[in-house]
């Protein structure tokens, strides 16, 4: 009744009589979008039929007749095939079953709506839905340099399909000396002539408008190897990109959009940036590591190798070589750790020695003796010690240290026959099995 294209509604239900208790229920079929409420009309209940005390009864319910529901009229137009055999059984014969009208406002739903089509050569809703997100791209470059302080600069200019509006966009290059302003010209419909306007008009208050302008630019108006004058400021264009490319061959059958060579100059030379000499704080990892990044990170490690050996070391007892007589008793034990190739020093403590015992250097990863960290600067790959480097009878240096290597434990040269006796010297791999058969008591034959 709120819709201007109906006047009224045929809303077929479903009428259900319980015999067991002479109750009645009323439900409609649920359609999409129908606007209205649908489903369960009346609930199962008995339905009084007067004002009288008296209800509804089966035998008042035969096709054709008028039944009226809380002020509702329902007309019996049809029913199953178990209904009408139980009325004949009780000697009430159904009357002939009759066909459902029409609603009106459900069947013009079902009728497609009437189309029309408008000329496409003068709709604009056409190409918005064909051409959005479409643009024509262009790379140019506007020679200044005539001018003081003028110089070459590259642009890039977008022409928008969808509404014929383009944008000249700056290249941004670091260090180049300029604002960073992201346009050059924001996107609008640009005039190919400005100054093709009457004296009248006045420009230094009122904008120009198409009615004003007799001319914008088009596609057809860019081509590679042109100069095109844009708000008085001439741009070379030298190349484009491929959907721009493949849309004048396809669109304008223009095939000779292939790129100017040799107008823009090659990028300078990239500065050399030398690291400053270390410090002697830290390891040489971590102050490389500060000098290229802004944000310093962490030094890179092997991951595998990390996962792989965690937990897996290699031990050597050695002595302290020093001028001072009380460090001939001193006593230290090197570990060395195979996962990330860091060494540690530990020095048990002794009684009545004068000396705290304990952790003596941190684990880290000691450079060899000679090589140039404090007076040369950082070195970019510098050599560690290595667990192949610790033979039986061998001094090695650590941060101005010096000790002499006179034990390891019996898994070293197991661990070094497992990797190839060949990636080892000859004379750490003969001092590792001179030590041991001194241990088993045997002579070297």
């Amino acid at each position: 009744h709120e819709s201007r294209q109906e006047f009224y509604r045929v809303r077929p239900v479903k009428i259900f009589y319980y015999l067991e208790d002479d109750t009645i229920a009323v439900t409609e079929p649920v359609f999409d979008d129908a606007g209205m409420p649908q489903g369960k009309l009346i609930k199962r209940q008995r339905l009084p039929k007067d004002d009288r005390g008296n209800y509804w009864d089966w035998r008042d319910f035969n096709l054709g007749k008028n039944l009226t529901f809380y002020g509702k009229v329902f007309h019996l137009y049809n029913s199953d095939g178990w209904t009408r055999e139980y009325m004949a059984s009780e000697g009430i014969p159904l009357e002939a079953p009759e066909e459902c009208p029409e609603d009106p406002y459900h069947t013009s739903r079902i009728k497609p709506l009437h189309q029309q089509t408008t000329r496409s050569d003068y709709d604009s809703l056409r190409q918005f839905l064909t051409m959005d997100k479409k643009v024509l791209r262009f790379y140019a470059i506007w020679d200044d340099s005539r001018e003081m302080f003028g110089q070459k600069r590259q642009f890039i200019i977008h022409y928008y399909l969808v509404d014929d509006t383009m944008e000249v966009r700056e290249v941004r290059q670091q260090n180049d000396g300029f604002d960073p302003f992201p346009q050059l010209i924001g996107r609008s419909k640009i005039a190919k002539d400005r100054r093709a306007i009457k004296d009248s008009f006045p420009t230094i208050i009122l904008e120009m408008s198409s009615l004003e302008v007799s001319e914008y630019f088009t596609p057809p108006d860019f081509h590679i190897g042109d100069t095109v004058w844009i708000m008085d400021r001439p741009f070379f264009l030298y190349d484009c990109d491929d959907f721009t490319r493949n849309y004048y061959r396809q669109t304008y059958g223009v095939h000779s959009m292939q790129p100017v060579g040799g107008v823009t100059a090659p990028p300078p030379p990239r500065p050399d940036m030398p690291l400053p000499p270390f410090t002697g704080l830290g390891t040489l990892d971590d102050s490389r590591e500060n000098c290229l990044h802004l944000i310093p990170q962490p030094p890179k490690k092997d991951v595998i190798k990390f996962l792989e050996e965690d937990g897996n070391v290699l031990r050597y007892s050695a002595v302290l070589e020093s001028r001072h007589p009380q460090d001939e008793h001193r006593k230290f034990i090197i570990t060395y750790h195979i996962n990330d190739d860091t060494i540690s020093i530990y020095e048990p403590p002794q009684r009545n020695s004068g000396v705290i015992g304990g952790k003596f250097l941190e684990r880290t990863r000691i450079p060899k003796k000679g090589e140039p960290m404090v007076k040369a600067g950082i070195i970019d790959h510098p050599e560690y010690y290595g667990f192949g480097d610790l033979a039986i009878g061998a001094t090695v240096e650590f941060f101005k240290h010096r000790f002499i290597i006179k034990d390891a434990a019996n898994c070293v040269l197991d661990y070094m026959e497992y990797l190839g006796i060949d990636q080892f010297p000859e004379d750490t791999v003969e001092s590792l099995r001179d030590l041991k058969m001194k241990k088993d008591g045997t002579s070297k034959r």
